[in-house]
């Protein structure tokens, strides 16, 4: 199954980062969204549809606790979860995360494994064959027979 999944951090490299470890843990078939902050993320998700949000906690303009509870707070996207992953490591910030309806957090730096495994929890098991390149792992195309 493809997911539809929403990126959004203030940096660019971090963005691109999770985007690549995504695909790496067996997402590459997900169709990705991102924005640079929570306003940003909102209106993606005013405009189509998004099965999960991964997000950052620090960002100008609206920071991931914010956007938590404008998704939370909005009938139509309540019940998307909602992922961050961030520096911040503090066991008080974490609940107040979870405490808002955050579905999983996840402490910078990440691994693949992490993500993929917080991830089947949350969407279910990752059908990897769907997930790989055609163009990519198709080792018979050089053979006629």
């Amino acid at each position: 199954m493809s997911y539809s999944i929403l990126i959004v951090d203030d940096s660019l490299p971090m963005r691109s980062v999770i985007k690549r470890t995504l695909k790496t843990a067996g997402y590459g078939s997900a169709q990705f969204h991102e924005a640079g902050n929570g306003k940003e993320a909102l209106a993606i998700m005013k405009n189509g549809w998004i099965d999960i949000v991964i997000t950052d906690y620090n960002m100008p303009v609206m920071n991931g606790m914010e956007l938590i509870k404008a998704i939370k707070g909005d009938e139509l996207l309540k019940d998307i979860p909602i992922v961050v992953i961030s520096t911040e490591s503090n066991d008080a910030k974490i609940k107040e995360f979870t405490d808002l309806g955050a579905a999983g957090y996840i402490t910078k730096p990440f691994t693949p494994e992490t993500i993929r495994d917080l991830l089947i929890n949350i969407l279910g098991e990752v059908d990897f064959d769907d997930d790989l390149d055609d163009s990519s792992n198709n080792e018979d195309d050089d053979f006629d027979f």
